[in-house]
């Protein structure tokens, strides 16, 4: 998820609310979490509640698979998508108290063949820098590599990065980013002689006790106690198919449940103790993991989300890091198609909560976290539900004036400089690779070569620009691509670009440029 005039409530409230008897209640949660997943058309949700060492609660909401009654429970699995950075970051660091790297070494120290775009960032990119979102790369890039899954491997697609031309200067600015975790998860290899997925499984979830979790996106199974993936697709809820690529893993494969989540959070919060005498990591690794390394601009929420404000934000290493009244906070969020998740830690209070969902609403996996913080904090009764959903309508309001008002200024009179069929041909992105163009059955089909689910057809929109209606409709992702042309009327180059503003960050369309390899313009 600010003046000095504060400073004294920030330092004596929180012993005051602490001092006070929680009115956390588990009766009062399920009537809220029972109206949450009403609201927002959650068909299962999954907590877990942990307090000084202690798991206080860890159950299920709500049905596993829309149309069918077989209930979530509090071992039901989950994709945790991005929590999962976490558990990556907790692995170099067991890496580095091992002496075997340290948290500021290249990384080419130990993969040799790794280069980025910048012979400069490449030399100096850190182990640490893999981990907080501030390479020069921007939001999302080079996720086209593996979402949707595409048929490139771990390692080609840390090669490729080679090509991925920087956003911003060298550690001048935060943009989030998954493709440098898989790096990370190739440097875990390196050094370890293990694979992520064995480091992770071996080092940590059976140290920690998590028997139940899943490593891997493949290892997703319907018929075990998986909660089934769900979505809004032209505004109805339906089932859709679950990622299923192990390419990134290290940035968000993991699936686990509330009650294992709840040992996570114990582990954390007692800087890595997993057992009386053992522990999984030390007491300056949890410094390490919980200090802001990136900061994040501030942006103060405004009417009903007012208690959000914070005094500072950033990023550390696979956690986020900022306030809530008056309180630290060390938390993330997860998303994959069906899945939404947020783990929230308070140190001070040895206080975690994770939320697990099986639709993709960020305002239930919210109400439900601020709900019980609010609780524990004894803060004002606000109406997070309500705050939430409003924020939630806003935002779909902004994007469909946002596609209504580009829609307007359509020319409808214009007309393509060419012949459909001289657009066909193959199209090549240096970073990415092919596209290719083609007519079938009367229309222009444009297929991503390593990604077989990108398949759409070309519908005309205005000049030289076409809209790609992907078959697949469970991908909401409509993307324009615009040729430009040379002085003899040959094409140049394309470039793509989201139809939507609410399209996912990950389909990084605007980061390709497509140069014509073979073409039927002769």
């Amino acid at each position: 998820m600010k003046t000095t005039t504060r400073f004294f409530f920030v330092l004596f409230i929180p012993f005051l609310l602490f001092a006070q008897k929680s009115s956390f209640s588990h009766a009062s949660l399920d009537a809220y979490v029972a109206s949450v997943m009403k609201e927002f058309d959650v068909p299962g949700v999954s907590i877990a509640v942990v307090k000084d060492g202690k798991k206080i609660f860890a159950k299920g909401y709500g049905v596993r698979k829309l149309g069918e009654p077989t209930p979530v429970d509090g071992r039901t699995l989950f994709g945790i998508a991005s929590n999962t950075k976490a558990f990556t970051a907790t692995a170099l660091a067991l890496l580095v108290e091992e002496g075997k790297i340290k948290w500021d070494d290249p990384v080419i120290n130990h993969l040799p063949w790794f280069q980025m775009s910048d012979p400069y960032v490449t030399r100096e990119l850190t182990i640490r820098d893999l981990m907080v979102h501030r390479s020069g790369l921007g939001l999302g890039a080079g996720d086209l590599l593996w979402w949707p899954p595409s048929t490139y491997n771990r390692k080609e697609i840390t090669e490729r990065l080679r090509y991925l031309p920087l956003a911003t200067s060298f550690r001048s600015a935060y943009a989030y980013d998954n493709v440098l975790y898989t790096v990370a998860g190739e440097v875990i290899q390196a050094v370890s002689g293990l694979t992520w997925e064995e480091f992770v499984q071996q080092r940590i979830l059976l140290s920690v006790g998590m028997t139940t979790s899943k490593m891997r996106q493949r290892e997703f199974d319907p018929s075990g106690n998986t909660a089934i993936t769900h979505a809004k697709v032209d505004g109805r809820l339906q089932i859709v198919k679950p990622f299923a690529s192990d390419n990134t893993n290290p940035a968000g494969g993991i699936n686990a449940s509330a009650e294992d989540m709840a040992k996570w959070m114990i582990v954390q919060l007692d800087s890595g103790r997993v057992s009386e005498g053992k522990r999984l990591f030390s007491r300056a690794t949890t410094v390490e993991l919980w200090s802001l390394v990136t900061p994040i601009p501030i942006r103060p929420p405004s009417g009903d989300l007012a208690p959000l404000r914070s005094n500072f934000n950033g990023y550390g290493l696979g956690f986020g890091v900022r306030d809530y009244r008056g309180y630290k906070t060390v938390s993330h969020t997860g998303g994959l198609p069906g899945y939404l998740s947020r783990l929230t830690l308070i140190p001070e209070l040895k206080l975690g909560i994770t939320v697990l969902t099986n639709q993709e609403s960020g305002g239930a996996f919210n109400a439900i976290t601020y709900y019980v913080l609010d609780k524990f904090l004894n803060a004002p009764k606000h109406d997070w539900l309500s705050a939430f959903k409003r924020g939630e309508m806003r935002a779909d309001s902004l994007a469909n004036v946002a596609e209504q008002r580009t829609m307007g200024s359509r020319d409808s009179l214009s007309k393509p400089s060419l012949a459909l069929t001289k657009y066909a041909g193959t199209y090549r992105d240096a970073w990415y690779g092919d596209i290719a163009i083609a007519q079938e059955n009367g229309k222009m089909i444009l297929r991503f070569t390593k990604t077989p689910v990108l398949v759409g057809t070309m519908e005309h929109y205005q000049h030289d620009t076409f809209i790609v209606r992907w078959h697949d409709r469970e991908l909401r992702a409509d993307a324009y691509i615009t040729f430009a042309m040379n002085p003899d009327g040959t094409i140049d180059q394309a470039k793509m670009k989201a139809v939507s503003p609410a399209t996912d960050f990950s389909f990084d369309f605007h980061d390709l440029l497509l140069k014509p390899v073979q073409s039927n313009q002769k």
